[in-house]
């Protein structure tokens, strides 16, 4: 063997599979939809975050809340995507998901618990009536503000609450992804 043959054999080729990861404390992935891209995050085999917000602050907000250990990882996400685009394509009524409202206040989850319990799909409720369930009758306002704030949009229907009036009011997808959930939801 000659000098440089004997320098070659001292370096091994690595292995051309590429790393496997662990998994992460909190996975998560964008995805886009017909009502705007959506950040989808679960820990523990629980949806945490259904969100409209940007990536960097919604990955920030799972790391304090939750865990340092937030990786992009789509695949831990398949079920909630596929729950969410039946959903969206009028296939799915309802879902079949475990959700951790840890990003919620605990006024938030309050609001966000009695939610399911008092719409159902292709019915709307308003922020004063709801108030009127969680037993503060004075605080539609503050029901909306928790609406607004939900971490789990969609799958948790606060696109079901509509203002007194009948009127749409805020929504974090924006008022055309309000209109096209309560239309389709409507046509089902």
């Amino acid at each position: 063997m000659n000098d440089l043959e004997s320098r070659l054999t001292r370096f091994t080729i690595p292995d051309p599979k590429p790393p496997v990861f662990p998994a992460a404390d909190v996975a998560y992935t964008l995805h886009d939809t017909p009502i705007g891209t959506m950040l989808l995050a679960v820990a523990n085999g629980r949806v945490v975050a259904s969100s409209f917000g940007d990536e960097e602050t919604m990955t920030n907000r799972l790391a304090r809340a939750l865990s340092p250990r937030v990786l992009r990882q789509p695949s831990a996400l398949d079920d909630v995507r596929r729950q969410l685009d039946e959903f969206l394509s009028g296939r799915r009524q309802a879902f079949d998901l475990d959700v951790d409202l840890s990003l919620a206040t605990p006024f938030q989850r309050l609001v966000l618990n009695d939610l399911p319990l008092h719409t159902s799909y292709g019915k709307t409720t308003t922020y004063g009536a709801v108030a009127g369930e969680i037993h503060k009758p004075k605080a539609a306002r503050a029901v909306g503000t928790a609406l607004g704030a939900n971490p789990v949009c969609v799958v948790l229907p606060c696109h079901r609450v509509i203002g007194a009036s009948g009127a749409l009011t805020g929504y974090a997808g924006g008022l055309e992804a309000k209109r096209f959930l309560l239309n389709l939801e409507a046509k089902g």
